[in-house]
């Protein structure tokens, strides 16, 4: 098995530049892939600042890269809620906070839209800080 950075994904992806994008492909057609959480993350926010991919075109590439069958993930279900969420409108960094943090009772924060957006979501509650 390897391993791979976040610039084999965004040029597999986006096909931006051909020489890149076919050693990319090379890869996946021929390896066992292990894609890392911190890999995943920082696709996303390249394929959000740098492409202007917006949540749905993302988590339809993902989902499409993840479900080939010689790619594993660290936790394929901890990410499918990732996606899932961040189609709904959460923030996909504020989505993976959270679903690492389900374990947890409360995730503390002082973003309004993040407490706003994950209301009866889980039972993780996000909520501000209140300590007086």
């Amino acid at each position: 098995m390897v391993t791979i950075d976040t610039n084999i994904i965004v040029r597999l992806l986006t096909q931006d530049d051909q020489w890149q994008y076919q050693q990319s492909l090379a890869i996946l057609q021929s390896q066992d892939v292990f894609i890392s959480n911190t890999v995943i993350l920082e696709t996303e926010w390249v394929l959000r600042f740098a492409y202007k991919f917006n949540p749905t075109e993302i988590c339809l590439a993902l989902r499409k890269l993840f479900g080939l069958p010689n790619i594993h993930l660290a936790n394929a279900n901890l990410i499918a809620q990732i996606l899932q969420w961040h189609e709904n409108g959460l923030d996909f960094a504020d989505a993976f906070h959270l679903a690492q943090g389900q374990h947890c009772s409360k995730l503390f924060t002082f973003d309004e839209k993040f407490i706003k957006k994950t209301n009866n979501l889980t039972d993780c509650k996000v909520i501000k800080p209140n300590f007086s």
